[in-house]
């Protein structure tokens, strides 16, 4: 079995608005070898499943930078300093989409890239979701709201409509609890 390999040193590299570059150097303990690996150094994210009463998914389409495309996805995004993760979850279902729901239900966390990246994203569940005021979009920001029935999501998943990792490891949470037989 794999064991933890021994860390020889570790620094900043520099430092960005939403991540960090660390600079590790680690002794491997089959070897005893030292490496240098990279690391970004993120805070963790939220993602929010947020369901209607009628069992409508509110998504949203926005352009994302790394891929240059418009993407389908569910509200989300950085927990700032000092917020629980559900406090993040509720500010950006609100600032996102408009919606809020009464109660959120933690559905599990992800490493994002345990290879180079040192954060969680957790997964809520927003049920009974209801419009309550406009987006509160940052300026870097271009959103469009779209409700999707939630039997829809597995075809949108298929036909490559959805395709962030993470909110396909959100929907794999929430029909892995909510759709098994207990």
């Amino acid at each position: 079995m794999p064991k933890p390999w021994e860390l020889v040193s570790s620094a900043i590299d520099r430092s960005y608005r939403v991540f960090g570059l660390r600079t590790d150097k680690a002794r491997s303990p089959r070897t005893g070898e030292v490496h240098e690996f990279f690391v970004l150094e993120a805070p963790s994210w939220v993602n929010v499943i947020p369901l209607t009463a009628d069992d409508r998914v509110v998504l949203v389409r926005q352009y994302r930078h790394g891929i240059r495309a418009v993407t389908l996805e569910i509200p989300g995004g950085l927990i700032d300093d000092g917020d629980t993760p559900e406090e993040a979850a509720r500010r950006e279902l609100r600032e996102e989409t408009g919606y809020e729901g009464t109660e959120l239900t933690l559905l599990g966390a992800v490493h994002p890239n345990p290879a180079i990246q040192n954060n969680l994203c957790y997964t809520y569940l927003a049920e009974d979701v209801r419009p309550v005021g406009d987006l509160r979009q940052d300026d870097g920001e271009d959103i469009e709201v779209v409700l999707h029935p939630l039997s829809d999501i597995p075809a949108l998943i298929r036909k490559k409509e959805i395709t962030h990792a993470l909110v396909i490891a959100a929907f794999y949470h929430y029909f892995a609890q909510r759709m098994t037989p207990s």
